[in-house]
C-alpha cells in the first residue's frame, strides 16, 4: 500500500480531494441551475404546454443518466479519468453557455404560437451538448476519488462523504443563485452562470492535475496513439465520433417516445439476459443474492421516479399556487424552493451517519431492504405533506410554504434512507464477473425512473395562457389529486418492501 505523505494532505487527506470536491461542486452546480429552470423556461418562455416541457425534462433527464455508462467505459478502457472529465467538461460549458442563448419570446397571436425556431434548434443542441459532456465527466470523477485512497485505507469512507458534500453544495448554490437570476432578470443569466460554473470547475480540475498523483491517466497511453481509421489515432477517433454522436442525441431529446421505447428495449434486453445467466450461471445462493439485487433496482425506480417530481410537478406547483414568501416579505423563486433538498442533506447527512453507527453498535441498524422500504415511505408522507397544504389554501388561493418545506423535509430523509446503499448494494450482492454490467444496469435504472418521473408529472398537466394559469382554485384542486396519488404509490410500495424485507434480507444470505 502507498503512503500518503503529510505534505500531500491538507486536513488528513490527499490534496487532489479537493480537486474532486471543487470539480464536481461545479459540474453539479451547472447541472442543476439549469435542470430545474429547465421547465418553466419551456412554459413559460417558449410557451410549451406542460406535457411537451416535460417530454423535454424526461428525454433530457433519462439520457444524461444513460451515458455515463458508455463514458465511463472509454475512460476505462482507452481514455483515462483525467482526458474523459476534461473533454466531457469542455462539452459542458459550451452547452450550458449556448443555453444561455434565448431568441424571441414566444407569443400567441389570433390562437396561433410563434415560437424562435432557430433559438429552439440551439437549445436542442445545447442539451445534447450537455448530455454527452455529462456523459463523459460524471462517472470518472467518482472513479478519481476512490483511487486516490488504498482499498483499506481508514479515511477512505470519509473521503467519500466530503465528496459528497461537494455535490449537494453545487446544487445547493446552484438553485439559489442560478434560480433567483434566471426568474429575476432572464433565463439567459440564470444559463449562462451555470455556464460559467463548470468554466470554474473545468479551469480547477485542469489546475489541479499534480495532486491527483497520476491516477487519472490512460492505463495504456499506446493505445491512444494507434492509427485506426484513415491515419488518424484511436484518441481523436474517440473524440470525433462522440461530436457526430451529439445529432443523435440532439434527434433523440425532442422526441420522447423515442427515447422511451429505446429504454423499454434496454430494460427488455438485461431482463432475458438476467434470466439466462441466474438460470445457467450462478449457484444458489448466487442466484439469491442477484434476485435480491434485481428487486431492490425495481424499488430504486420506484423511489427516484417520485422523488424525481422535485424539478418537474413540485416545481411547476411552487411557481404556480405557493405563496413563496419568506420573512422580511422577500419572496423566494420556484427554482429556489428546489434547493431545500441540499440544504436538508447539509443538516442531515452527518445526523444518518452517527444514527447508522449507534444502531450499528447495539445490532439494531435496519437492513437493506427495511431502508429501501423506508425510504419509498417517506418520499409517499412528502407528498401527505402538500395534500394537508393544498387542503388549507389562504385568501389568495395559495398553498403555504411551509408545506413545501415539510415535503422536502421527508423527501432527504427518504433519500438518506435509501441512496447511500444503493450502490453498495451492487457491489456487494452482484456475482463478482458481472459487477460491472450490474453496475450499468443500476445507472440504466436511474435514467428510466428520470423519464418515468415525467411521465407521471404529465398527470398534473395543466393549460395555461402565455405560460401562466387563471384559476389558482382548479389548479390547487388538480395539484391535490395528483399528490394525494402519489402519497397512496409511495404508502403501498414502501409497506410493500418493509414486508418483503424479511424474505429479502434471507435472500442476501448474510451481506450486510
Amino acid at each position: 500500500m502507498s503512503t500518503v505523505h503529510s505534505s500531500n494532505t491538507i486536513f488528513g487527506h490527499p490534496r487532489g480531494l479537493v480537486i474532486c470536491f471543487l470539480t464536481e461542486m461545479w459540474e453539479r452546480f451547472s447541472f442543476y441551475g439549469m435542470k430545474f429552470l429547465l421547465v418553466l423556461y419551456l412554459t413559460k418562455y417558449h410557451l410549451f404546454t406542460d406535457v411537451q416541457g416535460l417530454d423535454v425534462l424526461g428525454s433530457y433527464a433519462g439520457l444524461v443518466y444513460a451515458l455515463p455508462v458508455i463514458g465511463g467505459m472509454l475512460a476505462d478502457k482507452y481514455l483515462g479519468m483525467r482526458k474523459a472529465v476534461l473533454f466531457g467538461g469542455t462539452l459542458l460549458v459550451f452547452g450550458h453557455l449556448g443555453l444561455a442563448f434565448e431568441g424571441t419570446q414566444a407569443t400567441m397571436v389570433d390562437g396561433v404560437l410563434h415560437q424562435d425556431e432557430f433559438a429552439l434548434k440551439i437549445f436542442y443542441f445545447s442539451l445534447a451538448l450537455i448530455i454527452v459532456g455529462v456523459g463523459f465527466l460524471k462517472p470518472n470523477i467518482s472513479t478519481i476519488v476512490g483511487k486516490l485512497y488504498a482499498k483499506d485505507d481508514p479515511r477512505r469512507d470519509s473521503g467519500f462523504t466530503i465528496f459528497y458534500m461537494g455535490i449537494n453544495l453545487g446544487s445547493f448554490l446552484a438553485t439559489i443563485l442560478c434560480g433567483w437570476l434566471g426568474e429575476t432578470y432572464g433565463w439567459g443569466y440564470g444559463f449562462g452562470l451555470a455556464g460559467i460554473g463548470m468554466l470554474f470547475g473545468l479551469a480547477t480540475f485542469t489546475w489541479g492535475q499534480k495532486y491527483l498523483e497520476g491516477h487519472a491517466e490512460p492505463h495504456e497511453p499506446a493505445l491512444l496513439k494507434e492509427k485506426v481509421f484513415i491515419g488518424i489515432n484511436r484518441e481523436m477517433v474517440i473524440y470525433g465520433v462522440s461530436i457526430l454522436f451529439l445529432s443523435v442525441i440532439w434527434y433523440l431529446v425532442q422526441y420522447n417516445h423515442i427515447v422511451h421505447t429505446t429504454l423499454n428495449i434496454m430494460a427488455g434486453v438485461v431482463l432475458l439476459w438476467l434470466i439466462w445467466f441466474l438460470s445457467t450461471k450462478c449457484n444458489k445462493v448466487e442466484r439469491e443474492q442477484m434476485i435480491v439485487l434485481v428487486s431492490l433496482t425495481i424499488f430504486t425506480v420506484v423511489f427516484w421516479a417520485l422523488f424525481e417530481q422535485s424539478a418537474a410537478s413540485m416545481t411547476l406547483f411552487a411557481d404556480r399556487v405557493v405563496d413563496r414568501t419568506v420573512v422580511g416579505g422577500w419572496e423566494l423563486t420556484a427554482v429556489q424552493t428546489g434547493g431545500l433538498n441540499a440544504m436538508f442533506i447539509f443538516l442531515l447527512a452527518p445526523l444518518f451517519a452517527w444514527l447508522w453507527v449507534f444502531l450499528s453498535k447495539r445490532k439494531w441498524e435496519p437492513s437493506t431492504p427495511v431502508k429501501f422500504g423506508l425510504g419509498i415511505l417517506q418520499v409517499g408522507l412528502g407528498f401527505g405533506a402538500l395534500v394537508i397544504g393544498a387542503s388549507m389554501p389562504d385568501e389568495s388561493g395559495k398553498v403555504a410554504l411551509i408545506w413545501l418545506v415539510f415535503a422536502y423535509l421527508l423527501h432527504t430523509t427518504g433519500e438518506l434512507c435509501l441512496s447511500p446503499v444503493g450502490l453498495s448494494a451492487v457491489t456487494k450482492l452482484s456475482v463478482p464477473k458481472v459487477v460491472g454490467v450490474m453496475m450499468g444496469t443500476w445507472f440504466l435504472a436511474t435514467a428510466y425512473s428520470e423519464l418515468v418521473a415525467a411521465q407521471i408529472a404529465k398527470f398534473a398537466a395543466m393549460d395555461t395562457t402565455g405560460g401562466v394559469i387563471t384559476d389558482i382554485g382548479a389548479a390547487v384542486a388538480k395539484y391535490s389529486e395528483f399528490f394525494t396519488d402519489l402519497f397512496w404509490i409511495g404508502l403501498g410500495f414502501g409497506v410493500f418492501v418493509l414486508l418483503l424485507s424479511p424474505l429479502l434480507k434471507r435472500g442476501m444470505h448474510g451481506v450486510h
